[in-house]
């Protein structure tokens, strides 16, 4: 086998396709935000719902959690991008993405919190509650702050593993960096160079992510601080 590695057509100013490189990286990014924020907000609610006193709400949300955990992001994604356009709701391809990736993300992170605030000591909770704290203030000064302190780093981990798999929204042809790739490699037929650049913009992106979460812990729990736990 006598291959050359050439990258230079990366480069060249005569095609766009750093730009294209930098688009899709840059979607990426929004993608991955996007589902942190909205995906953390819906999951920290369903990991509370999950604690209520109402069977029905925590039947519903066992049920969403087990059909979302034990069925493929990409079929949750063509369902939400082809299956229901064939019923007349249609999404953008970056929409779509974004609900995929939050109501899939949710569903882990409803676990993950949910062992957080079952992890909290139960003296501690009847303790706040000789105090006369209402329900919501009990909940958000007392039960969450160390649930989640707790669990940031499988949150942390689970965050990351979901920016990969935003790779698969290239399926629905939203411009993120997988489709980008793709594209070059199949207008150059240099897939080895461009995928190679693509693993490292990844792996790039996952560090700094987990360096982000990292800064996070370090400003939000004190205690890490002190302790110098890692996340």
């Amino acid at each position: 086998m006598n291959y050359q590695f050439d990258f230079s057509f990366l480069w060249d100013p005569d095609n766009s396709y750093w730009r294209d490189i930098l688009h899709g990286t840059w979607l990426t990014v929004e993608l991955t935000l996007l589902a942190i924020v909205l995906g953390f907000t819906l999951g920290a609610a369903c990991a509370i719902g999950s604690t209520s006193r109402m069977p029905a709400l925590r039947r519903a949300i066992a049920v969403y959690v087990e059909v979302i955990r034990n069925t493929p992001l990409l079929v949750q994604t063509f369902w939400l991008f082809f299956g229901l356009a064939s019923i007349g709701f249609k999404f953008s391809a970056f929409t779509a993405a974004v609900i995929a990736l939050t109501v899939n993300i949710a569903a882990y992170t409803s676990e993950i919190i949910r062992s957080g605030i079952e992890s909290v000591r139960k003296g501690q909770i009847e303790a706040a509650e000789s105090l006369g704290l209402s329900r919501m203030q009990l909940l958000f000064d007392v039960v969450l702050p160390p649930a989640i302190e707790r669990v940031l780093p499988s949150l942390s981990g689970q965050f990351v593993l979901m920016m990969l798999a935003t790779s698969i929204m290239a399926q629905i042809s939203t411009e993120e960096l997988m489709a980008a790739a793709s594209r070059i490699q199949s207008e150059t037929f240099r897939g080895f160079e461009i995928y190679i650049v693509v693993a490292v913009v990844y792996l790039a992106l996952t560090v700094a992510l987990r360096f982000a979460f990292a800064l996070l812990a370090w400003a939000a729990f004190p205690r890490r601080r002190r302790l110098g736990t890692p996340v």
